[in-house]
């Protein structure tokens, strides 16, 4: 039996033979289902989390600051890592670039243009420069590949581990702002957790399980879909699973917002962006070398660094502690027009 369930996870050979009997219709279900799926175990993963943190006294503000951003990206971080395993490069580097791009542009700016966010200044004049640094470094590395590199550029595992080192380097950075006592924003006063640690701990594997369960069949359903639309697998990637793997910034800022927290909203949209960049292509690239599609060059990768250094501007001229509805209008004008010249244009061939 154990067997049997590894050559399910090992060989998905197996699963793409068995997605490729079913319907169009069939498949737009399934993914529907493993979006749900990945979006609940995070959930789940994320409550594990904070019970376990309740229980054993570690900080409330390193968990916002990293381990709430690692939970909500956790889905990312598999779906790519999987698909490099899987031999697809632009459904792996797209899904990172395309989550960036989703978490700032659709969710920030759809919030912000609902709602008067607020700017949380550790967050924005710390981890904010570490959000536009990091994606930054990843389009500046692929630039001197690009340059240097006869044939088509390729993240190697050098730059995976880099960058996971770096994760490691914010993650214990944060944790030394919290213990210099920096506030990174107001938090609801919360009752002890009545979780005991086995039953967070059960709920921190549980919810991994899911992740990766979904994960694993949501690959190959997507690779189908597009093989049958014609659509190439990084546009898939940057949209229809870019944002379902978004799904758990997104349930997490309808919550804040709706809790009258809009500010944890903000921080969890940047921690998320970092953690986009080191942590999902950093892993990807690990598990296996990426190849750098063309388009990225001449498409992703600007519409990613467009909608991150607005961000920034807008960050430098806001005086009045608040994002303004015009520039999360702004924003998410930049990711329609990102979206809909996918489709209008057959932008995204991961092959050039």
């Amino acid at each position: 039996m154990s067997n049997e369930i590894l050559s399910w996870i090992a060989d998905e050979t197996r699963l793409l033979a068995l997605v490729s009997d079913l319907s169009t219709a069939t498949l737009l279900i399934v993914v529907a289902v493993c979006i749900l799926i990945l979006s609940k175990g995070a959930d789940w993963m994320i409550d594990g989390v904070v019970h376990l943190a309740n229980r054993t006294g570690l900080p409330r503000i390193v968990i916002g600051a990293t381990i709430v951003s690692l939970g909500t990206t956790t889905p990312e971080a598999f779906v790519s890592v999987m698909a490099a395993w899987m031999g697809n490069p632009g459904l792996a580097l797209g899904n990172g670039v395309g989550s960036i791009i989703a978490d700032t542009g659709l969710i920030f700016g759809l919030a912000c243009v609902l709602v008067s966010m607020p700017m949380d200044r550790f967050i924005l004049n710390r981890t904010g420069w570490v959000q536009v640094g990091s994606a930054t470094l990843l389009v500046v590395i692929s630039l001197i590949l690009l340059a240097t590199t006869k044939g088509q550029p390729i993240l190697g595992r050098w730059v995976g581990f880099l960058f996971l080192f770096l994760l490691l380097g914010y993650m214990y950075i944060t944790y030394v702002w919290a213990r210099q006592g920096v506030a990174i924003g107001e938090e609801e006063e919360g009752e002890p957790s009545s979780t005991g640690l086995a039953m967070a701990i059960l709920m921190i594997v549980g919810g991994l399980f899911l992740v990766v369960l979904g994960a694993r069949v949501l690959i190959p359903c997507a690779s189908e879909i597009a093989t049958r639309f014609g659509v190439p697998e990084d546009v898939i990637a940057a949209t229809l699973v870019a944002f379902g793997t978004s799904l758990p910034e997104l349930i997490t800022a309808i919550a804040a917002i709706r809790k009258g927290h809009p500010e944890i909203a903000v921080g969890n949209i940047v921690g998320a962006d970092v953690l986009n960049c080191l942590f999902v292509v950093g892993a990807a690239a690990a598990a296996r070398p990426l190849e750098i599609p063309p388009n990225f060059f001449t498409f992703h990768f600007p519409a990613m660094l467009a909608i991150l250094y607005s961000f920034r501007v807008f960050i430098s001229v806001n005086r009045t502690g608040r994002f303004k509805r015009w520039q999360g209008a702004w924003l998410l004008g930049i990711y329609l027009v990102y979206v809909i010249s996918q489709y209008a244009l057959n932008i995204g061939s991961a092959h050039g």
